[in-house]
């Protein structure tokens, strides 16, 4: 059976459909859209829009979301076209069977391309809020030497009506909005980066003043973007692993009767399928900000609260509970070969590595009150990271990993160094996550075979940097690296630490072998 609607009308025995009025929900969001969503990909699907699909059929709201794409149109073109929208969401527990579910709360895919019809939503009071899941680098408006890029100059002078970039695009559709009678509106990133509402905003800010300045729009536009009683940037947390879609779920699937959902990837290199699988642990939290209302999010397991505590909630875990362990091990396990996170997870000395770096991320974290650390980082150790029907892949974790040690580790240092209580010398784990990335961007693995590295920004860079280092010196000149800000968020040269990270990577890069034996010598 295809998953298109024809497959709600003779539905597969053990899988959840919806329970409410698929057709009813689709005319009406169409023609009155609450929820227009940026970034179609499987963690929008898997979670974000199930969520809705969760309120429909509890009758907590009578509208689903609009999807729109503004990297791969192909996402649309391709799988949701193909699928009249429907998703098939498996969930895999670690001990349960995978549980499966058609979700029609996607009424609407929309590529940005199509404007004229991105307008109509943009400008309909019914709309309430618009949310992202564009990943971090979707932000940015800026190349790795903080110059606008060339797409941005050029959506700086060419105004509103010809935004490129998915900042300008949605200042552009936002100053519609404001056009239309200053309607308010929500602005929400649900991306997994730190401050994501701040990001976003201030991304949009810089766009429309830009524009200000050229008289290309309205001066009262960036009165309107600023003042929260029309437009807010809320900030939030998310966490839920959606890897890429599996072969054993695609098989599962097949088995149980549907067809014509194999993964496809587009000309932009997006693996994706009509299913998306998953883990069942997730959370999102997020700041109550929404200036034209918003559905009932609370009643089906999302926590509204304040910035505060959404800053909190997101230093827990990106900063201690779970990213800094996450990374650890994608690099390693590129280093030694593993095939998922989890199969790390039986390897006694790197689960006492990523237990070492959660406990010395526990020493500085601030209790969020609503998620206790220690509930959570037990909860990552003990039932999400060892998931074996989780395919994830160290390789697909380690992508963009200079991005991710700012936060991930960086901000651990930062609180030592300010701490009066404790010492930046006692840490052990972190400078051997640290010392473990610099050898990875070597590029052999430990039986120095040659192997792919994950695209990363600043890889280039780092690869020069490290041109000279070979397996076998006895020593090496890394204060280059370790002495950028931008990467650790303090000059680590100017700490303890320096002295431990090399003694590391110098003993990872003995010899074939050494990347086992180290972790074997200081991993207890």
């Amino acid at each position: 059976m295809k998953l298109t609607k024809e497959c709600l009308k003779n539905q597969v025995v053990g899988v959840n459909y919806p329970t409410y009025d698929v057709e009813k929900v689709w005319k009406e969001t169409k023609e009155n859209p609450t929820w227009l969503h940026f970034g179609a990909g499987n963690i929008f699907r898997g979670f974000i829009a199930r969520l809705a699909n969760d309120m429909l059929n509890k009758g907590l709201c009578d509208k689903g979301i609009i999807a729109s794409e503004t990297f791969d149109y192909e996402i649309i073109t391709d799988v949701y076209d193909k699928c009249d929208n429907l998703t098939l969401i498996a969930s895999l527990s670690a001990t349960k069977a995978p549980e499966y579910t058609v979700s029609a709360s996607i009424v609407e895919g929309v590529v940005a391309s199509n404007y004229a019809r991105l307008k109509e939503i943009f400008t309909n009071p019914s709309l309430q809020f618009i949310s992202f899941t564009i990943t971090e680098k979707g932000y940015s408006l800026k190349d790795i030497n903080g110059n606008y890029t060339t797409l941005v100059e050029e959506d700086f002078n060419n105004g509103p009506t010809k935004g490129k970039h998915a900042m300008s695009v949605v200042a552009s559709l936002l100053y519609e909005r404001y056009k239309a009678g200053a309607l308010p509106i929500a602005v929400v990133s649900m991306d997994n980066c730190s401050h994501n509402g701040e990001k976003l905003q201030a991304s949009v800010l810089d766009v429309a003043s830009h524009w200000a300045k050229k008289d290309l729009v309205e001066s009262g536009f960036l009165t309107y973007l600023q003042d929260e009683t029309k437009v807010t940037f809320p900030w939030s947390m998310i966490d839920k692993i959606t890897p890429r879609p599996a072969k054993e779920v695609l098989e599962d699937l097949e088995k149980i009767g549907f067809t014509d959902i194999d993964p496809i990837t587009t000309s932009r290199h997006t693996y994706i399928a009509p299913y998306v699988n998953c883990e069942t642990a997730e959370y999102l939290v997020i700041e109550d900000k929404f200036p034209n209302g918003r559905p009932a999010l609370e009643k089906v397991g999302v926590y509204m609260t304040d910035r505060e505590t959404v800053n909190k909630v997101e230093t827990m875990k990106v900063t201690t509970c779970l990213n800094p362990l996450h990374t650890a091990l994608a690099v390693y396990g590129c280093l030694l070969n593993y095939p998922s996170i989890a199969s790390e997870m039986t390897n006694p000395l790197l689960v006492n590595l990523v237990k070492g770096i959660g406990a010395e991320g526990m020493k500085v974290v601030v209790d969020p009150k609503i998620i206790k650390p220690e509930a959570f980082l037990n909860e990552v150790l003990e039932e999400r990271l060892p998931n074996k029907a989780i395919p994830d892949t160290p390789w697909r974790i380690a992508t963009d990993t200079s991005q991710k040690i700012p936060v991930r580790y960086g901000e651990t240092i930062k609180s030592y160094l300010k701490s009066k209580d404790l010492d930046v010398a006692d840490l052990k784990y972190i400078p051997l996550a640290i010392a473990g990335w610099l050898r990875y961007l070597i590029g052999v693995n430990d039986k120095l075979e040659v192997m792919e590295l994950s695209s990363d920004p600043m890889l280039n860079v780092l690869r020069e940097k490290l041109a000279n280092v070979k397996i076998g010196d006895t020593s090496a000149n890394l204060d280059d690296i370790l002495a950028n800000k931008e990467i650790f968020g303090t000059d680590l040269t100017k700490t303890a630490i320096k002295g431990k990270v090399y003694e590391y990577f110098l003993s990872l890069i003995k010899g074939e072998g050494a990347v086992l034996q180290t972790l074997t010598n200081y991993v207890k």
